[in-house]
């Protein structure tokens, strides 16, 4: 399937992703992820590998929408909402706790 990332095209194929994924093992996660496998990889990685381009050079978007045509599983990090009605000083206390009695 042709896709284009950071403005180059690709002629990508589901099994050539795996094969080029096959033995490289996978960061931690910290964003966009892609499941290749059995295994969860960051979509940055995987772009990087398959493209052979600095992760700079492309978004996760791009990469995440090439994979999803390709019939991969892509998720994004859920975002964690706000504590309502705490400061973040109140929520560091209530995180530290309090001081056992002497």
């Amino acid at each position: 399937m042709r896709c284009v990332i950071a403005r180059f095209p690709f002629d990508l194929i589901k099994s050539e992703v795996e094969q080029a994924m096959a033995g490289i093992k996978p960061e931690t996660v910290t964003g966009d992820s892609v499941l290749i496998g059995r295994r969860q990889y960051p979509v940055k990685q995987v772009g990087a590998v398959i493209t052979r381009q600095d992760r700079r050079d492309f978004t996760a978007d791009e990469v995440t929408r090439a994979l999803t045509r390709l019939g991969f599983t892509c998720r994004s990090l859920p975002v964690s909402a706000p504590d309502a009605g705490h400061t973040p000083l109140e929520t560091a206390s209530a995180l530290l706790g309090s001081p056992e009695p002497a």
